[in-house]
């Protein structure tokens, strides 16, 4: 069983950058595919990237192209979400998701175990 916990969340202005971590506790996480959501105010939760268990593969979504990087560390059992040129539209709760095998899915139903989720909020 995977414990997962989100951090890094705040207040920015436009055009900042955040980092959000990752942190899991259990002992399948190297052996898993992760994946970064969000959800705002009123919208249904979204996926934003995603990265293979060894980290050479990624997915992002078409609002995440260009801005984000997604990246792990299998040392300390991390993932980690670079956000950059950040915009409002990027204002929501970010949570982190471990996958059920090695494929990181675009859709929420890949996806065994959740963190709490981070708030990010981004002032225009």
């Amino acid at each position: 069983q995977e414990q997962l916990v989100e951090s890094g969340g705040g207040l920015v202005q436009a055009g900042d950058s955040l980092r959000l971590s990752c942190a899991a506790s259990g002992r399948t996480f190297s052996s898993r595919a992760m994946g970064w959501f969000r959800q705002a105010p009123g919208k249904e939760r979204e996926f934003v990237a995603g990265i293979s268990w060894s980290g050479g593969s990624t997915r992002f979504a078409d609002s995440a192209k260009g801005r984000f990087t997604i990246s792990r560390d299998n040392v300390k059992n991390t993932v980690y979400l670079q956000m950059n040129s950040l915009k409002p539209d990027d204002t929501a709760v970010y949570y982190c998701a471990a996958s059920q095998g090695n494929i990181p899915y675009m859709v929420q139903q890949g996806y065994d175990y959740w963190g709490q989720g981070t708030q990010v909020t981004v002032s225009s």
